[in-house]
């Protein structure tokens, strides 16, 4: 699973960095971290404000912090669980 930041690299956007990995890591998830950093390619996504989750190029979130059961939730379901 490619769990993807999406965000210039606002304070926001390391939390929820920090957040993602810890959950997957809780969830004893097979992840990569990826940070999508370059504005044209969060625009792609069709993301207009950060920060922004995603899972394997699809967003799942976009434009708040999530809590750390809400990411649990959200990669649960990416993961099929």
């Amino acid at each position: 699973m490619k769990i993807q930041i999406l965000g210039t690299g606002c304070p926001k956007c390391k939390k929820l960095t920090e957040l993602a990995e810890a959950a997957a890591k809780e969830m004893g998830l097979d992840y990569e971290i990826e940070k999508v950093t370059d504005i044209s390619k969060i625009l792609d996504f069709g993301v207009m404000s950060t920060p922004g989750l995603a899972v394997d190029g699809k967003v799942l979130l976009s434009g708040h912090l999530p809590s750390s059961d809400q990411i649990k939730r959200l990669l649960a379901q990416a993961a099929g669980r």
